[in-house]
């Protein structure tokens, strides 16, 4: 009985020595000041970075450009309710997933590309939420949705590499890398390039919409097409749930671009340091993308291309 006791004490007093270890390293951790703070592109500044192209084929019949200062100063949010609700008529989207806005010119085309498998509820929900979003961002757009159909663990970075491909040969010179759980909350966080790749989901509601580190670059991301060529896209290697993201923010910190970011309160809602060798780098990517397409289906709301990787 008393041997019982002191083990029970000992393991109380790990616990409590472990706990107080924890807590320390994460007000010591270099990166703590991220949590509440980060270099971002205030709002008055946003349009002064932005890329504006428009894909190789696309035409518009509106005779004035699109005006983008009411979007960016835009502080109202839309009801995440919109995922349980059916999408309503007069959105005039074509096949495929795309659409342009009609009484203006847009400055910007954006591929957004979706990697999936096994979501069909959560996807369908994230569709009609971002049609619906769109609508008030003037921008020209297509969804991509990269579904994985093998048994093989999922590769996300894999999926966005080839959903980057057939958006390159769709000519949209804009690239957003998006998860299928997060939705924008905001319409300032519009769905453009800015000049350096942008890290969209640095703010969102599961962590208290302050960023845990500085180099955390997941969950959405905007990129100029050539840039994502240059660094050679996202490597192949990374099945399973790890890794993918910090090899990618690798990729760009090696071909000496920078990250950017707008400010916390343009943030988004989820639903339910790491270093590559230059070498690989040219090796591991677009350049030795292998992969088997199983067909591509033009659906009304989205480009679903399906895979064996």
């Amino acid at each position: 009985m008393h041997i019982t006791i002191m083990r029970y004490a000992l393991k109380k007093k790990i616990l409590f020595f472990g706990m107080v270890f924890i807590v320390l390293m994460i007000f010591l951790h270099p990166d703590i000041n991220a949590r509440r703070s980060y270099e971002y592109i205030d709002k008055d500044s946003i349009l002064d970075h932005l890329h504006e192209e428009t894909a190789e084929n696309f035409t518009s019949s509106a005779v004035s450009d699109c005006d983008y200062r009411d979007v960016i100063y835009d502080d109202t949010t839309l009801s995440i309710r919109l995922v349980d609700d059916d999408l309503v008529e007069g959105h005039r989207i074509r096949v495929g997933g795309e659409s342009a806005p009609q009484d203006c010119k847009p400055k910007f085309s954006t591929a957004i590309i979706v990697p999936y498998r096994d979501r069909a509820e959560q996807l369908r929900g994230f569709l009609v939420y971002m049609h619906t979003f769109f609508r008030r961002q003037k921008i020209h757009y297509r969804i991509f949705v990269i579904e994985q159909v093998d048994s093989r663990p999922f590769n996300r970075a894999k999926l966005l590499n080839i959903g980057a491909v057939a958006a390159m040969k769709a000519g949209y010179p804009c690239l957003v890398l998006h998860d299928v759980d997060l939705l924008p909350l905001r319409p300032a966080n519009l769905y453009s390039c800015t000049l350096l790749p942008r890290h969209m989901s640095s703010s969102i509601n599961q962590l208290r919409f302050v960023l845990p580190y500085l180099n955390l670059f997941g969950g959405v991301i905007a990129m100029i097409t050539k840039q994502y060529q240059l660094i050679n896209g996202m490597s192949n290697e990374y099945f399973g749930w790890a890794g993918e993201d910090d090899d990618f923010y690798s990729r760009i910190e090696t071909y000496g671009l920078k990250l950017c970011r707008f400010e916390a309160e343009i943030s988004m809602e989820r639903r339910n340091q790491f270093t590559v060798g230059k070498t690989r780098i040219a090796a591991d990517g677009l350049s030795s993308l292998k992969y088997t397409e199983v067909a591509t289906v033009l659906h009304p709301l989205f480009t679903h291309i399906m895979v064996d990787l």
